[in-house]
């Protein structure tokens, strides 16, 4: 086991925060501050080793800006940012702390974002790709930062870039063009969170599927990284460097 690590909690009054506070001890972690919105982190600052993300996605810039002035590993699972707020984020801790930024902390779906990498290299040629992602109604972003993952994987494997992903399809669209990547997302219920990605070709179908049934693989996953960050170098990670499946 890891030697214990003292954790900075933003978003503590959360679904994901929830979870971690329920599984640190578990995992050789303590919460020694538990923020939410209008708390200020700042007072605890000088007793964590890392700090645990899961807000919203306003706040992280301002977190990212605290965790490098203090010097503290960081660790990111908010999603729904733009791609303007994402940039300020990177440039805020670009090489000078370590970070794991993922839009899902679970081993499985690092997993299946491996063998869709794979997959999509055998199969891109013939098959065409859809992902369809599902969680609760209380969600609010669109993708899935997962999804988001998975899609970044397909483009870069099927060479297309963001125009030629599709999300959700209406009307009369037309045959659907080879360049191209289907996203769809669906809302409803308690559901924890469901993937699949559709590798479709002509008389057969491959799908590769991860289903969620309990937030704690998530938070297991996240306190997994924030061991990580503790010997990492300077840098920005995802949870395939954590689990050294990256390429």
């Amino acid at each position: 086991m890891n030697t214990a690590i003292n954790i900075l909690l933003i978003g503590a009054k959360g679904r994901m925060g929830q979870a971690i506070i329920e599984c640190a001890s578990a995992q050789n972690a303590k919460i020694i501050g538990a923020c939410d919105v209008n708390d200020d982190p700042s007072e605890f600052i000088s007793d964590c080793d890392v700090i645990i993300d899961f807000s919203f996605y306003q706040t992280t810039l301002d977190i990212a800006a605290l965790a490098v002035k203090h010097n503290k590993g960081l660790v990111i699972g908010t999603t729904g940012h733009d791609a303007d707020t994402k940039t300020k984020i990177i440039d805020t801790i670009s090489g000078k702390i370590p970070v794991v930024w993922a839009g899902n902390y679970s081993i499985g779906v690092n997993t299946l974002n491996y063998l869709t990498k794979k997959a999509s290299k055998l199969l891109h040629e013939q098959f065409e790709a859809e992902v369809l992602e599902m969680h609760h109604h209380d969600k609010k972003d669109a993708p899935s930062g997962t999804a988001e993952r998975l899609i970044e994987i397909l483009k870069d494997q099927y060479n297309l870039n963001s125009d030629q992903c599709v999300h959700g399809r209406e009307g009369q669209v037309g045959a659907r063009p080879k360049q191209e990547i289907g996203v769809h997302a669906l809302r409803g219920g308690d559901i924890v969170g469901e993937h699949t990605v559709f590798f479709c070709g002509d008389g057969e179908r491959v799908e590769l599927t991860h289903k969620a049934t309990d937030r704690k693989i998530f938070a297991k996953g996240a306190l997994f990284a924030a061991h990580w960050t503790k010997t990492a170098s300077n840098g920005l990670f995802n949870m395939e460097d954590v689990l050294g499946i990256s390429e």
